[in-house]
């Protein structure tokens, strides 16, 4: 019986022993230390070369104080040639959060995004040799921020006021900002009863109908969404906002200038 037990005990260590260094080996050499990023790292990028670069650079706060708007910034400076971004946060259970393209808007982005539970948040860049430039934070949050049912939900006119815009922008000599704010619940499905309702492309273009930024959204961007853009120099005249949701709905606003 003694034999048996030691036996017992040498091989739940011993599994234990594996399982352990398992974890760590899917960690690599990710610097979040993430038990999710091979399996998200072989998901969303495949077999392309990844490195984990410091020119991308993702801000937020080190504690989220409301788990359905966390702020959340990126900037990518000092790296040429970046064709698209994408911003995934590893455990969330909707993990990709958004994807944009600057194609003459500056490779920046702010946005207020949910996280249902601590989290690494990570900004993916892809140049224009097919390498993958990645930087991040880990941001705590108490939780529940993708369950939970938007608030604007608890309202009777909600759907009035579906897809309006209010824009403002900070004009600059060697940068300006572009802030945008719009209207709309962004269900993300996870909420009992409550399907899945959300913004699923915007762009930012000038009068001549050129895109200056292009944006993907997915369900963990923020209720009634706000983005921040920034330009070289003035921005552009003539913008306007133009995009839809996952319903068909069409938002097009002229940006105040």
């Amino acid at each position: 019986m003694y034999q048996v037990g030691r036996f017992l005990l040498v091989s739940c260590l011993w599994c234990a022993c594996l399982a352990s260094g398992s974890a760590l080996a899917a960690m690599g050499d990710d610097p979040l230390q993430s038990p999710q990023w091979t399996d998200l790292k072989q998901r969303y990028l495949g077999a392309a070369r990844v490195v984990f670069d410091p020119r991308v650079v993702v801000t937020g706060p080190k504690v989220a104080e409301d788990s359905m708007n966390v702020p959340v910034g990126v900037k990518i400076s000092g790296l040429a040639d970046v064709r698209r971004v994408l911003v995934v946060a590893d455990l969330n259970p909707i993990v990709k959060v958004l994807e944009f393209s600057a194609q003459g808007a500056l490779p920046a982005l702010h946005f207020r995004m949910k996280l249902q539970q601590g989290s690494p948040v990570r900004a993916m860049a892809e140049t224009a040799d097919g390498v993958w430039h990645v930087g991040g934070i880990w941001i705590d949050a108490s939780g529940g921020g993708c369950t939970a049912p938007s608030v604007g939900r608890g309202t009777a006119n909600w759907h009035e006021t579906l897809g309006q815009v209010q824009s403002r922008v900070w004009p600059g000599e060697q940068q300006s900002r572009v802030k945008i704010n719009i209207m709309h619940p962004m269900d993300t499905g996870l909420a009992p009863g409550i399907p899945a309702f959300y913004i699923e492309r915007l762009a930012l273009q000038d009068a001549s109908g050129r895109e200056w930024m292009r944006i993907d959204t997915f369900e963990p961007v923020s209720e009634n969404p706000v983005f921040s853009f920034d330009f070289p120099g003035t921005p552009p005249p003539g913008l306007s906002l133009v995009g839809r949701d996952n319903n068909g709905n069409r938002i097009n606003a002229r940006v105040a200038q």
